[in-house]
């Protein structure tokens, strides 16, 4: 944390509204946020430029990305970690859920080997003091893998497991209902054979039928014993959502239809969806797109997924097609996924919470489009960016 800092000649985005003004923070903590200027000679001189709430990401694979860049090249952990880290503030999120998925029957995927190392990284790297974002984990579990159990075994009672999320990539269904999308995406991405494609699908239903069932009775013991926020994955029809809200799920991630994200919207669950659908306009895997669900009232949150700058990218996007205010769209990154994960103290530019804050810069672009740009990042009051 750090001692006094003020800002002046900023476009402050609040919760539902923008003002100019200026905005003060003590040992880590939002002071004042006020309308017009500051005379103070020590004001950082915004020069104009939004004043956001620090960026919340409950769901990134950049980690991931970093540890294989490549098929089977594996990289050191410290090094992926802070490679990872540098992106992720530059990109305007203060607090990170690094989604690390345990499970996978290809033992030379990364999901298919074990994550102790990793996780001491983080631990140490913590401890330390050398990273620039606030980081917590996502535990992705993929049900019909015979080893999810197994390799969960380093984030069983550590501190930093906020959320667990159960998924289940077996070909026909949820977000590989397209067997075709399937094939695209593990074949180009993944490296995968033809034959290696095949052979997987024709075994998948036969793991799921094995292993799905009980391993999701396990992960929904484990979040109700240890009080972990449970999300669904992939939700495609009512009998999906039905059956994670009654294990206590509170988000359902990347619902694939807008009944699905009816469904869980109307039980109380917060739709998660992916800023590189809003900025793509669509689906990757074919299913459907971020922007319907916001026309029709149904997201909450907006998920980086696999590129972490596309959740401003997201919020410009939305707002450039009047889809949703400024503030509106900026609740999707910052205070929704905030309080979706039980943390309370952050999110909002508002006395009293955390000053994680960034300054971003909005940049016209040929053909009438903006990027917004990240001009820096404070954590708690401390300049990570």
């Amino acid at each position: 944390m750090s001692g006094e800092l003020l800002f002046s000649n900023a476009r402050l985005v609040l919760a539902d509204e923008v003002i100019a003004g200026c905005l003060s923070a003590t040992d880590g903590l939002i002071r004042q946020v006020d309308g017009g200027l500051t005379a103070a000679p020590n004001a950082i001189d915004l020069e104009g430029d939004y004043l956001m709430p620090g960026l919340v990401e409950m769901h990134t694979d950049n980690l991931e990305r970093h540890m294989m860049p490549r098929p089977k090249v594996q990289w050191a952990e410290t090094p992926a970690l802070l490679a990872h880290d540098a992106e992720i503030v530059a990109a305007g999120i203060t607090t990170v859920f690094d989604a690390l998925g345990v499970g996978d029957a290809d033992h030379e995927s990364l999901r298919g080997t074990a994550w102790g190392a990793v996780v001491d990284a983080l631990t140490h790297c913590e401890r330390v003091d050398v990273l620039r974002a606030d980081h917590f984990l996502h535990v992705r579990c993929e049900l019909p893998a015979p080893n999810t159990i197994e390799l969960f075994a380093p984030f069983a009672q550590h501190p930093l497991v906020r959320l667990i999320s159960l998924m289940d990539h077996t070909p026909g269904q949820r977000q590989w209902e397209n067997i075709e999308h399937a094939r695209v995406y593990y074949t180009g991405k993944k490296g995968w054979s033809q034959e290696k494609f095949e052979y997987q699908v024709a075994h998948a239903a036969k793991l799921q039928a094995q292993y799905a069932e009980p391993h999701r009775q396990y992960f929904v013991d484990y979040c109700r014993q240890h009080g972990i926020a449970l999300a669904s994955h992939d939700d495609t029809t009512l009998a999906h959502v039905e059956q994670s809200h009654g294990e206590g799920a509170c988000m359902s991630e990347f619902p694939t239809t807008v009944l699905a994200a009816r469904a869980a919207h109307e039980r109380g669950m917060c739709n998660v969806m992916g800023g590189p659908n809003v900025v793509r306009g669509g689906s990757h895997s074919g299913n459907v797109a971020a922007a319907e669900l916001v026309r029709q009232g149904l997201l909450d949150i907006l998920s980086s997924d696999y590129v972490p700058g596309s959740l401003l990218s997201a919020v410009v996007r939305l707002v450039d097609d009047e889809l949703l205010t400024l503030p509106q769209a900026v609740r999707l990154v910052t205070h929704n996924p905030a309080q979706a994960t039980g943390l309370a103290d952050r999110g909002t530019l508002a006395p009293g919470l955390r000053a994680d804050l960034i300054q971003v810069r909005m940049v016209d672009l040929p053909r009438g489009q903006r990027q917004a740009v990240v001009r820096a990042a404070w954590r708690e009051g401390r300049r990570v960016l």
